[in-house]
């Protein structure tokens, strides 16, 4: 578990460490279905790294606001954070910051507000997918309505976290 007396920084590198041995595994399994079904073994390691993922790009965007929220006096976090960034002109880690609070917030809750917003937005940053889209492609992939699986995901929200840390604490 990570303690309390660890900053920031070490946090996100050891999420990114982690991270990178389920995005190993997830392509390592993806190579040996090469497009095919897999075996029902092979589907389960495929989601539980999959679900695995998940939960740390959850935890880590969670300790993120945790740890940063003394910025602001009370209120939602993210959103005032993405105000800060457009008042000080940096639209590009706005943008980023609110798409990737709204992800997490799809992958904690489920379809909702953060969900249809997304699906409106058409996203760059990483794939959102329609429940239709999950439903066809659950014996190939398992994924959730965010597809953390794609290569970048969470690379992207850790420099996103790690470019808004930095911008908290330089200011």
């Amino acid at each position: 578990m990570m303690g309390a007396s660890q900053s920031l920084l070490e946090l996100v590198a050891a999420a990114q460490a982690n991270a990178k041995i389920y995005e190993d595994r997830i392509s390592e399994i993806l190579k040996l279905m090469d497009g095919q079904s897999g075996s029902d073994a092979q589907v389960e390691e495929l989601r539980a790294a999959t679900v695995a993922l998940e939960l740390a790009a959850v935890d880590i965007f969670s300790l993120f606001e945790a740890r940063m929220q003394h910025h602001f006096r009370r209120g939602p976090f993210s959103r005032k954070l993405k105000s800060l960034l457009l008042k000080a002109e940096q639209t590009d880690l706005a943008d980023r910051v609110y798409q990737y609070y709204l992800a997490i917030n799809v992958l904690k809750h489920g379809k909702g507000a953060s969900y249809r917003e997304l699906l409106n937005a058409q996203s760059t940053l990483f794939v959102v997918k329609s429940t239709e889209d999950i439903i066809a492609d659950e014996v190939h992939a398992p994924a959730g309505l965010i597809d953390v699986s794609v290569p970048g995901f969470f690379d992207g929200l850790t420099t996103t976290i790690l470019e808004a840390y930095h911008f908290l604490e330089n200011r």
